[in-house]
């Protein structure tokens, strides 16, 4: 084949045209833009669901910001985020990196780990309520490590609870991420690491992780917005308490929507949480150099 055909043959392959866009963007434009676009508004507005919505400007704001509790959630929010982050990398890494081996009974065992995944977050919340249930759970029976056995009743504790719970949930989700990536890695490269003595220890450091960078940025961006913006845990598990002391943003914005009746405020956390969410994820794809990798099958 000449160099004409085969230029003919490449030309005639190329990006998807627009119209394969079109659903996905009208479903992306209806639940997601015009939602947060009414979000937007109603942060500048008063209104308790019933009555019209008042314009007050940037009242909502002020009050928010003006709130010691509103203040305390933020930090609340980016601590469990951190500590999300700072449990579950390594452990779904060195996960993710074992499971894309040939280990006996690799397969088993790894399905029976990834079963936290098929199950929702609300049911995991509940499960995990029960077992630790300072009456008739397990502390309440294992006083000797729990010590009075309410764990929900001290904030290091709820939070450490609130932290291996998502921990639980959320691992298998990265593991499968980083085992995915592992299995694409070209044996090659090993293989040329052991012809130069390089042990398992000096291979996982000089070769798998290097290899797996895009999928380490790709998910912590999925760990700091799910920890951004995780809910239904802290409803289930803590109730916001003891006291404040594991209210969140987004519980906070619930609170003031579902008991307040003050759409106004809850829509300007909202919106808060959505930004600094972006912020944050636009700045790990900056900083970490994510955004200038380039892929040779792009658009096909």
């Amino acid at each position: 084949m000449t160099d004409t055909h085969i230029r003919a043959s490449a030309s005639g392959v190329g990006r998807p045209g627009v119209g394969w866009a079109v659903p996905a963007a009208l479903f992306f434009g209806l639940f997601a833009l015009v939602p947060l676009l009414l979000v937007a508004v109603l942060s500048f507005a008063s209104w308790n669901g019933l009555t019209d919505p008042e314009f007050v400007g940037l009242d909502n704001w002020r009050k928010i910001f003006a709130d010691p509790v509103m203040l305390e959630s933020l930090w609340l929010s980016v601590l469990l985020t951190v500590l999300g982050v700072a449990v579950q990398t390594p452990l779904s890494l060195l996960l993710g990196v074992w499971a894309a081996g040939h280990q006996r009974n690799r397969a088993v065992l790894s399905a029976i780990y990834f079963v936290p995944l098929l199950l929702s977050a609300a049911a995991v919340s509940v499960l995990w309520r029960a077992v630790l249930d300072p009456n008739f759970g397990v502390p309440a029976q294992a006083t000797w490590l729990f010590g009075d056995g309410n764990l929900f009743g001290h904030q290091s504790t709820a939070i450490g609870v609130l932290v291996f719970v998502s921990t639980w949930q959320f691992t298998p989700l990265h593991t499968l991420i980083y085992q995915g990536a592992a299995r694409a890695i070209p044996p090659v490269l090993y293989q040329a690491a052991q012809i130069d003595g390089a042990g398992t220890v000096r291979q996982f450091f000089h070769i798998t992780l290097p290899q797996l960078r895009n999928s380490i940025i790709t998910s912590g961006i999925l760990m700091v917005v799910g920890g951004l913006t995780t809910f239904d845990t802290v409803l289930i598990l803590t109730q916001g308490g003891p006291g404040t002391d594991t209210t969140i943003s987004a519980y906070y914005m619930y609170q003031k929507a579902f008991k307040s009746f003050d759409y106004g405020s809850a829509s300007a956390v909202g919106l808060l949480l959505v930004l600094v969410a972006t912020i944050v994820s636009l700045v790990m794809v900056r900083l970490s150099g994510y955004d200038k990798m380039r892929s040779q099958m792009e658009g096909l």
